[in-house]
């Protein structure tokens, strides 16, 4: 065996090792538990109960329950009344410049797209992206290929529905803007039975007939599109229905905004990647570039005015919620109600480059998506979103030997999220020197995913094989535990698409390393350059 080949051979079981540890964190899965076990894992996947579970013991009366939009008897229901029943609020800067000085019932904005007749009312598109279903039942979705709004879902056979509202604008201001501009929010719904294994886990209320109820469970305002930029807001106790959106002022990206007051307040608004949630930035209209982390000065002021309601039907239970909302009294006369509209093909506004670029990106083909999940652990595990593949990055690597490092999340196929302070530790790997001989491997810790400017810090291990200076056909390996600290720069290098096809950001880092435990034995400069948002 020749000196390379044994050294090629310790690298593979090195890593066969450390792939072990990893697949651990994969595979390692909770043990069956008892109720008070499933409650846990509900409220892990945003299906939460009331601050008071006993307030409505024994009433047929489900409106203490976070995210209630909906329950009733009727086991079928069309897309269309859906959408409505679970429609947000969208609130306005009072400075946004398409409504040119509009307020209360005056509002049309958004508007319909361009194709479409003209409407009296402002305008919002919907678009069932996915239901899912237990595994084995049929008939859950009926087709109306002549008005998707009116298809059909069945309750008996479908646990959990994925609902998107567009809302189209013909432009928009500040730095970059452009003609049309449709900005997306996504809601997961809930639907469960009255005598079926969530609702009593969570609730004393209860039906002597079976009802189903609709339950939002988590909001997703899809700020400019970028996954990492997203404000997610996970429903608990403090939520009110309907949720309420705040639509960026130029720029109209849609922010969180769960107790309605009209303010943005990270970890409040938005409870999911908190350093990375873009937030509300109605300052960028003027041409300012914000790409750092989000601050409350950036939000302007909100007022009732220029609020638009959706239109609830005549027997939603959130009728009688929204009259209590200050300034909310008369909604329907005093504000503006917008209009509901099923999104229609992308291919309609192929006459125009731009437009159809922003249909497409949003478009689910021959709606809906259906995914079957086998038993309930699958329904709570779809309910929180993934982002694997942005999580990736690689790059080139020197620290006085070429080389080059990749990061993956820190379970694999889910990212560690530190609650405290709301940043991520991923895995950090690398292979540099002649042949790629040296191997280290660290866990890293950086405040977020996306912001321009991040510190970071890393700390592990390197394996660092030389020739011996008797017998260079000898080699040997050193192991020495490594301290890394330093500056990451990010660019969203979205526009150019040869760049981002796989990943919106690029960025370098630099950084000094340490080697030693307790003493300092040597220092190095690491500089590297790729793409990824790590």
């Amino acid at each position: 065996m020749t000196p390379r080949t044994h050294l090629c051979n310790g690298h593979v079981r090195r890593i066969v090792r450390i792939a072990s540890c990893l697949a651990a964190l994969v595979v390692a899965a909770p043990l069956p538990a008892a109720a008070q076990e499933i409650l846990k894992a509900f409220q892990k996947a945003g299906v939460v109960g009331p601050l008071n579970p006993s307030l409505y013991a024994g009433q047929c009366n489900y409106s203490n329950i976070p995210g209630i939009v909906w329950w009733g008897t009727e086991t079928e229901m069309t897309v269309e009344r859906i959408a409505s029943l679970a429609a947000p609020i969208y609130w306005f800067s009072p400075d946004e410049p398409l409504l040119r000085g509009t307020e209360g019932p005056d509002i049309r904005m958004p508007s319909n797209l361009p194709f479409e007749d003209s409407a009296s009312a402002p305008v919002v598109y919907y678009q069932l992206d996915e239901i899912v279903t237990l595994k084995g039942n049929v008939g859950e979705f009926t087709l109306d290929p002549d008005d998707k709004g009116k298809s059909v879902i069945d309750f008996r056979n479908t646990g959990l529905l994925r609902m998107g509202y567009f809302a189209y604008y013909p432009s928009e201001a500040g730095l970059g803007a452009h003609q049309h501009d449709l900005e997306a929010a996504e809601l997961k719904i809930g639907i469960m039975r009255t005598d079926g294994d969530v609702l009593p886990e969570i609730t004393q209320a209860s039906c002597e007939e079976t009802n189903y109820v609709l339950v939002v469970t988590r909001v997703i305002g899809k700020a400019h599109g970028i996954e990492w930029y997203w404000n997610i807001s996970e429903v608990d106790a403090e939520t009110k229905m309907p949720f309420t959106l705040l639509v960026e002022e130029g720029k109209h990206a849609v922010g969180t905004d769960k107790n309605g007051d009209g303010y943005f307040t990270p970890s409040y608004d938005v409870n999911v990647r908190v350093n990375d949630a873009w937030g509300t930035r109605d300052v960028i209209s003027s041409g300012a570039v914000l790409q750092g982390g989000y601050q409350s000065w950036m939000t302007k002021v909100r007022y009732p005015e220029y609020r638009i309601f959706p239109p609830l039907p005549e027997d939603s239970p959130l009728r009688e919620i929204l009259k209590l909302k200050r300034g909310a009294a008369n909604w329907e006369t005093e504000n503006a109600v917008y209009e509901l509209r099923v999104l229609p093909p992308s291919d309609l506004g192929a006459y125009d480059e731009h437009l159809h670029r922003f249909m497409k990106s949003k478009e689910v083909v021959d709606w809906p998506e259906e995914t079957e999940k086998s038993d309930l652990k699958g329904f709570l595990d779809w309910n929180q979103e993934g982002t694997l593949k942005n999580s990736l990055a690689v790059s080139l690597l020197y620290d006085g030997s070429l080389g080059v490092a990749w990061v993956f999340p820190f379970f694999i196929v889910k990212n560690f999220e530190v609650s405290l302070s709301g940043g991520f530790i991923v895995h950090r790997m690398y292979l540099k020197d002649d042949g790629f001989r040296d191997f280290g491997w660290q866990f890293m810790y950086t405040n977020s995913a996306s912001r321009w400017f991040d510190t970071y810090f890393g700390a592990g291990v390197e394996w660092d094989a030389e020739p011996t200076t008797a017998d260079p056909s000898v080699w040997k390996t050193q192991t020495d535990f490594v301290l890394e600290t330093g500056l990451k720069f990010r660019a969203n290098v979205e526009a150019i698409k040869w760049l981002s096809w796989a990943t919106p950001f690029w960025g370098v880092r630099f950084g000094v390393k340490n080697y030693g435990f307790a003493n300092i034995d040597k220092l190095t400069y690491v500089i590297e350059f790729g793409a990824g948002a790590f």
